[in-house]
């Protein structure tokens, strides 16, 4: 039976819980001294030998005993064996009672839930109801001296009768005792399962811990302050403390949940400890890389001049209006992105790495941006450049588009479904109408290509549609 945390063990070997036992029994006695209550308990063993002597001796001067033949000494010998039995009786409930006491403060030192409570309720019921029949058994033994010389057959057959009812008594308790027994099973196994998690969760949580100190020492000793893991270990000290002051103090059920809770921390202190050398050189190398790009970012923005002006030289303005702003945006991103470079840098000289790294999160957005602003003009350019020397290439790439879906939307079919045939039928007047907008004297082939490219959206969309209903047929 596995014991519990809060057992202790005496001199001889007995647990505490066994030595109030023993201490209750004597009390139950009704005033019996210890040496009678010793005498009853060494007389079933002691009886054979005594007879042995009185027999042996029945032949010497004042060395023999009076007995009484024939009923009065049959009478004896069943109360006799009656009192065996029920001895044996009560040996086996104590024995039973003592075992299903463990059991029960297994349970109740590692699970406090409703199921808990009332088994722990039953079980002092039940060890009133054994208290009643243990009682019953030692008054019947304490009423009868069985080993008198003048024991009366009458007297003998009331032993008899009391001791065997007091017999079936404890045989009852002893069936009640099993039946609630076999409720524990299920219950009992769990808190025997959380008590063999016990001990080798707390030894896994001290042994990250001293890993993970293990890792900040040499951390520190590369040169890295690391202050913020520090911190985060020195919470975990306290914690640390209660492991070790036991579940006797704190309940085997929060040691556990503790245990569990100061693995992962020191877990993650020390994978992050582990981290911190390849983290500071890699927030190095991110500077360097983000100083070169924002000085090329310089470079590439002083040639959106020259851009812009050949747009507005060759184009409408409304091919090139919304990239006026882009020249002076790229200047003032550009900037923006050196002075955060200096503040990161100065986070990691700190070794701040959570404000350095957020900080070069935020030089990179920048320059993000500044490229997509600067190269838009590049992009502009050519494009443009493209569909001015051959626009109906741009129209028969949409065209081919909206034919391809028109064959999709009709395949298997004698009729277009409606919800697909309109959106295919405007995509065609929208084409043929930006085309006819390049027919004038300043045509605004920014305009064609971004419709153009609507109209390609929309007809894939419509594909789509036709494929993800086909598919879920």
């Amino acid at each position: 039976m596995t014991a519990t945390p809060s057992q202790r063990y005496g001199p001889d070997g007995a647990s505490r819980r066994e030595r109030e036992a023993r201490t209750e029994r004597g009390r139950r006695g009704s005033g019996r001294t210890a040496g009678t209550t010793l005498l009853t308990a060494l007389l079933p063993a002691l009886l054979p030998v005594v007879l042995a002597a009185a027999f042996a001796g029945s032949g010497g001067a004042g060395g023999t005993r009076r007995w009484f033949g024939g009923r009065a000494e049959n009478g004896r010998a069943e109360a006799q064996a009656a009192k065996d039995a029920a001895a044996e009786a009560f040996y086996e409930l104590d024995m039973a009672q003592r075992d299903l006491e463990i059991s029960i403060e297994t349970i109740t030192a590692v699970d406090s839930s409703p199921a808990a409570r009332k088994v722990a309720e039953d079980f002092a019921a039940l060890g009133r109801r054994i208290d009643e029949a243990s009682g019953q058994y030692i008054a019947a033994v304490d009423a009868y001296d069985l080993d008198r010389d003048d024991l009366e057959a009458s007297a003998a057959a009331r032993a008899r009768t009391d001791l065997t009812k007091a017999k079936d008594e404890l045989g009852r308790a002893k069936s009640d005792l099993d039946r609630f027994r076999g409720r524990l099973g299920p219950l009992l196994d769990k808190a025997e399962t959380q008590l063999a998690r016990l001990a080798p969760a707390v030894e896994r949580a001290r042994q990250t811990l001293l890993a993970a100190s293990n890792a900040l020492d040499a951390v520190r000793a590369s040169g890295l302050r690391a202050d913020d893991l520090a911190a985060r270990l020195a919470v975990l000290g306290p914690e640390l403390t209660k492991l070790n002051q036991g579940a006797g103090q704190h309940g085997v059920a929060e040691t556990i949940q503790r245990a569990d809770r100061v693995l992962r921390d020191a877990q993650a202190v020390r994978a992050e400890a582990e981290r911190l050398p390849e983290r500071a050189a890699e927030i190095d190398r991110r500077l360097v890389s983000l100083r070169t790009r924002a000085q090329a970012l310089t470079t590439r923005a002083g040639k959106v001049e020259p851009i812009l002006s050949e747009l507005r030289r060759r184009f409408s303005a409304a091919c090139w209006q919304d990239l006026q702003p882009v020249p002076e945006q790229a200047v003032q991103t550009v900037r923006q992105a050196e002075e955060k470079l200096r503040e990161a840098q100065r986070a990691r000289d700190d070794q701040r790495w959570p404000d350095a790294t957020a900080l070069l999160g935020t030089v990179r957005a920048l320059l993000n941006s500044t490229d997509e602003a600067v190269s838009a003009a590049g992009d502009r350019l050519q494009r443009l450049n493209a569909v001015q020397k051959d626009p109906r290439r741009e129209a028969e790439r949409t065209r081919f588009a909206i034919r391809d879906a028109q064959r999709l939307a009709m395949a298997g079919r004698s009729t277009p479904d409606p919800r697909h045939a309109g959106p295919l039928d405007a995509a065609v007047t929208r084409l043929e109408r930006a085309l006819a907008s390049l027919e004038g004297r300043h045509p605004d082939y920014w305009h064609f290509l971004t419709e153009t490219e609507d109209v390609r959206k929309v007809v894939a969309r419509v594909v789509d549609a036709i494929r993800e209903e086909r598919g879920g047929g």
